[in-house]
């Protein structure tokens, strides 16, 4: 791994530095506050290319690696934008991945231009009320229609961006009974609204991207819709995690960045007893701290996301990267709100909004301790302990 700058990676941050300036605090603000998609932003973001950065140049991406994405997902995220921001745009980065390297040609070229243009939005249908951490237990169901389709019936619940997409990549059981991960099929559905319930979830933040409930009642799906091997669908998604981990982890980071850069501004100008309050070592240290923190989790994020794009073994960088940006980026907002004193729970200096997001990082797609479950397993070699 070269660690020296690369040219091409400060052109790509300075390139989605100047798209995200003219979308200031207050934009991201008032989407939230009203729970209304970014579709400004992420036209402009679709226009210069940055939505299809990792789809291959053969469909019309950039052909980029996650490496390059990560950096795009870090940069929206730092500008203030935060989850409002990327989440509105990661979906197509890591969410097709199980399409690019496993579906059919003719899936590929039904979807991927448009995908990559930014024409088409993609949803990302695995979570169940009933089978959250342990997908093993998804019970949707996708029964044989008797002409090589499939009839879709069953619920997902966290289904990001479900009530702007067209399609959404869904694992549902075709073979088998829940309590095993074979016969689950990866399947590219319509959302046709003739079957399916779209109902958001009430949430804390990240308001702007909708997290939704979906209610799939008889949806037809044709045969060539299958994304790889029938019953194979969980070994799919596997090769998506990964990427997934990494791109969250550069994100995390990007609301860390965000929150740190307006808590030492503040705490550079206000003073109290006649002096900055960044004078005070309580206030500079955990400042420092966060810093540090930010750095350390962002060097483990570009290891990891150099190795996925070398094809090398990556788990465990990948999911450390989560981890620590997660816990980077809760601890950063955390101090910016501290530092901010009262001030930092109102809405019009923003690092309430950053707090918000930030602890999302800590639950989702995994949880904190669910990665600690990982590496005591599989890197540490411990016993499996549930």
């Amino acid at each position: 791994m070269d660690l020296r700058p690369d040219p091409d990676h400060e052109a790509i941050a300075e390139a989605v530095d100047a798209v995200c300036a003219r979308f200031d605090d207050a934009y991201w603000s008032d989407l939230d506050q009203r729970h209304e998609f970014p579709w400004d932003f992420y036209r402009a973001m679709a226009e210069g290319g940055w939505v299809g950065i990792c789809i291959p140049e053969a469909y019309g991406g950039g052909g980029q690696g996650i490496a390059e994405g990560a950096i795009v997902l870090n940069r929206v995220a730092a500008s203030g934008a935060c989850m409002n921001g990327s989440t509105a745009l990661h979906l197509t980065m890591f969410g097709l991945n199980p399409v690019v390297r496993f579906g059919s040609e003719r899936l590929k070229e039904a979807f991927l231009p448009r995908a990559a243009m930014g024409d088409l939005h993609v949803a990302f249908g695995v979570t169940e009320p009933d089978a959250g951490t342990d997908t093993s237990r998804i019970a949707t169901r996708a029964i044989d229609d008797g002409n090589g389709g499939f009839v879709v019936s069953g619920r997902k619940i966290w289904t990001s961006k479900a009530l702007e997409s067209e399609v959404c990549l869904l694992l549902a059981r075709t073979d088998g009974s829940p309590g095993t991960f074979d016969g689950l099929t990866l399947l590219l559905v319509d959302l046709d609204p003739a079957h399916c319930d779209i109902a958001p979830i009430p949430k804390v933040g990240r308001n702007a991207v909708a997290s939704c409930e979906v209610a799939y009642d008889d949806l037809p799906v044709e045969g060539w819709r299958v994304v790889g091997e029938r019953g194979q669908g969980f070994r799919h998604i596997l090769h998506g995690l990964n990427p997934e981990r990494i791109l969250l982890a550069a994100m995390a980071c990007g609301i860390g960045e965000a929150a740190l850069r307006r808590a030492v501004a503040y705490a550079g100008e206000r003073e109290v007893f006649g002096r900055p309050i960044g004078a005070n070592q309580a206030i500079a240290h955990p400042l420092a701290q966060a810093h540090m923190q930010l750095t350390a989790a962002k060097a483990v994020m570009r290891d990891a996301a150099w190795r996925y794009d070398h094809d090398l073994p990556c788990g465990e960088q990948a999911n450390t990267a989560k981890y620590l940006a997660a816990e980077a980026s809760w601890f950063a907002a955390d101090q910016a709100v501290q530092t901010h004193g009262g001030l930092g729970y109102a809405t019009e200096y923003h690092v309430e909004r950053y707090w918000r997001e930030a602890r999302l990082q800590r639950l989702a797609p995994v949880s904190q301790e669910m990665t600690c479950n990982f590496i005591a397993q599989n890197v540490l070699g411990l016993p499996r302990s549930y």
